[in-house]
């Protein structure tokens, strides 16, 4: 009888194993955070042609499926593969290759950082980004008289850290031919004492940008690829770059159908009269890597360089409002030429003045209309009755959180007590919206996504200030954040029923993480390390 019992069960087993389907990869022994419809959780899943096949508990999917790669996941977390809704892809890689100026605690540190890489490279046309005169102890713009002293005739032009202010050496302003004389709407050209001193804010640096000497295409090529490791490395699969030209755009789409380049990027094309010219016409390109069908548009400047447009003076700059960077009966017919090309529009806004002209033209432009997902991005700043606009389904919030712990040490100064209460209102605008996606807007910020969970949690900097969180009130929850981080982020380029929750039938993007983002104490959140990253279900 023990004899038969046994045979059976070996019959059994053999028929189950029989009647097994054949996966690439199962992926067992982990704790699942789906993200999806009901933020359930899991232990396992089969993967198939780059696909989830099922999603289960492990027992299930092993009795279901059998696959030639099994991976443990030893009880370790896994999370849908992050996306981050707004940052400068490329220009990270390119930003690789130059002056990194970010964390610098002085104007004297800066100079020191532009010789120590000029001694190393001897580029003939000397670039950098990163310096925040809010970080130092006197916070005032610098004066380019340094710079002329020691690089009289090597063209020097280093970025603020929001890429909204430039400092450039007089060798420089001689190239671009920019005078005491010269006007540019949108943006200032400072001076002192009727001298030039070296400062341009938002639509004057155009004239500087426009001198640039171009990579070339190898170059490209490596900040694009340079750009992808690192992004990888933080447990990112999709990147929304804010701002792209055609020729970027290309060369991203030839790397990607080579297997060179495998994040997906959703690829917002740059508000140019030859961008428009070519894509608007021809419609929305689509594949599963890349996505093209938005136009980035900047509507003001940032809090930062006292660009941001403001309803009422800054309170510590006197009868100063900041400016729009666009016309506005422009930026109207603009609005009106991407609704009828069928795109997205995604127009930074920061000032509470430019988020209400834009989120009026916004409401205006596609009455009537459904399903349109125009974005405001930043959209830091927000006063009277405008958080009311993120009501219609048709205008979604791009934000950053690491943008408020950035900004929290001197935002006050800029927007006095009252004004500062709507400012940064990531939970106000979630409440209206029922969606925010976020991002990290790198290399203004730095890359990792971990920090952005953080900030968006705790409105804390890492070292714990201030105590309670800034403004905590509009915080988010880890559940409303890892959802912005990745399903609100799909939805937001028109991607959810393909990426942004682990379920069958989506992309296998996803990460195994160090530790459980969704319990660790808080301040442990920053320091969560990516064990591995998987696009299509392959390990990057």
């Amino acid at each position: 009888m023990k004899k038969l019992f046994s045979l059976l069960i070996l019959l059994l087993i053999f028929s189950c194993n029989k009647e097994a389907q054949q996966v690439d990869t199962i992926v067992t022994n982990a704790k699942i955070y789906t993200v999806n419809a009901n933020f359930e959780t899991a232990e396992a899943f089969a993967i198939k042609d780059g696909k989830f096949l099922e999603v289960g508990n492990a027992i299930d999917i092993k009795k279901k499926f059998q696959a030639d790669t099994i991976i443990d996941a030893k009880g370790q977390t896994i999370v849908p593969g992050l996306i981050d809704a707004h940052c400068h892809f490329y220009g990270l890689g390119l930003y690789e290759q130059r002056v990194n100026l970010v964390g610098t605690k002085s104007f004297v540190e800066v100079i020191k950082r532009v010789t120590d890489f000029q001694e190393k490279r001897n580029s003939p046309f000397i670039i950098g980004r990163g310096w925040d005169q809010n970080d130092w102890e006197e916070k005032e713009y610098p004066n380019k008289a340094l710079l002329d002293r020691l690089f009289p005739d090597t063209p020097v032009a280093i970025s603020r850290i929001d890429g909204h202010a430039m400092l450039c050496n007089q060798a420089v302003l001689d190239l671009a031919k920019i005078t005491k004389n010269t006007k540019v709407e949108g943006g200032e050209i400072l001076m002192e004492k009727g001298k030039l001193t070296g400062i341009l804010i938002d639509n004057p640096m155009g004239l500087v940008e426009a001198i640039f000497p171009e990579p070339t295409k190898q170059e490209k090529i490596a900040a694009l690829l340079e750009a992808q490791t690192i992004c990888t490395n933080l447990g990112l699969t999709t990147v929304s770059d804010a701002g792209l030209d055609r020729d970027v755009i290309e060369l991203i789409d030839s790397l990607q159908k080579a297997e060179k380049l495998n994040i997906r990027v959703y690829a917002m094309i740059s508000n140019t009269k030859e961008n428009l010219d070519y894509y608007l016409p021809k419609g929305k390109i689509k594949t599963e890597k890349l996505n093209v069908q938005s136009v980035k548009v900047y509507a003001d400047g940032a809090l930062g360089s006292r660009g941001a447009a403001l309803k009422q003076e800054y309170t510590d700059k006197h009868n100063h409002f900041g400016a729009m960077v666009i016309g506005l009966e422009d930026y109207k017919n603009l609005a009106t030429r991407i609704e009828k090309a069928d795109y997205q529009m995604n127009t930074h806004a920061i000032g509470d003045s430019a988020i209400h002209f834009v989120l009026n033209t916004y409401n205006k432009t596609l009455e009537g209309k459904t399903d349109r997902r125009w974005r405001v991005e930043h959209a830091q700043v927000i006063t009277d009755n405008d958080f009311d606009y993120f009501k219609n389904e048709n205008i979604i919030p791009s934000i950053q959180p690491t943008h408020a712990t950035s900004d929290m040490y001197w935002a006050e100064e800029r927007l006095g007590k009252e004004r500062v209460k709507g400012a940064y209102a990531y939970k106000t605008l979630l409440n209206q919206s029922g969606r925010v996606a976020l991002g990290t807007d790198f290399p203004v910020e730095q890359v990792s996504p971990f920090l952005t969970f953080y900030a968006a949690v705790a409105r804390q900097d890492v070292e714990g200030y201030p105590e309670n969180g800034f403004n905590k009130e509009n915080a988010l929850t880890r559940e409303e954040t890892l959802k912005g981080m990745t399903i609100w982020a799909a939805h937001a380029n028109f991607e959810e029923q393909e990426k942004g929750s682990i379920e069958a039938g989506k992309f296998a993007d996803f990460i195994i993480l160090d530790k459980d983002i969704m319990q660790v104490p808080e301040r442990e959140i920053p320091n969560i390390k990516v064990q591995q990253t998987f696009i299509d279900g392959v390990a990057q």
